[in-house]
């Protein structure tokens, strides 16, 4: 076999499987076998036991994550929006619409009959006519 300075791990594949899957593989297993930090102890003990698993060496802790790294983009930027008072403000406001003072509108009884029909005129497209046209067809 040739010499791996440029190709790495995946000179384990020789010429097989095309240059972009084992690039891919390369970016990714340099990615995992990496060292990464710990979010609790901040030290770079933590492990990858199996597939989105880490645990961390000194202080025991054992948490979830990405397949090949401990913490993805997507988790990060969530985790950002969530620590963000902007945004936590935002899931806990109540709407001025509704107000504490005033009291919730009364729902109108309807039938299972009633529900299935204008159910089914959704469905098939079939619009209701107005309270002024029914009464003006009724005459």
């Amino acid at each position: 076999m040739g010499k791996t300075a440029k190709v790495h791990s995946t000179g384990r594949f020789g010429s097989r499987y095309g240059v972009g899957i084992r690039k891919r593989v390369l970016k990714v297993e340099l990615q995992q076998k990496d060292r990464k930090k710990c979010p609790e102890c901040g030290l770079s003990k933590l492990k990858r036991k199996a597939a989105g698993i880490y645990f961390c060496a000194k202080c025991k802790k054992e948490f979830a994550g990405g397949a090949y790294i401990p913490e993805t983009m997507t988790g990060s930027l969530i985790k950002k929006m969530v620590s963000q008072k902007q945004f936590s403000s935002e899931l806990i406001e109540i709407p001025e619409e509704l107000g504490e003072e005033q009291e919730p509108k009364e729902e109108k009884k309807t039938s299972k009959k009633d529900k299935l029909i204008t159910k089914a005129k959704s469905v098939f497209g079939i619009k209701e006519k107005h309270s002024k046209e029914k009464k003006e067809e009724k005459e």
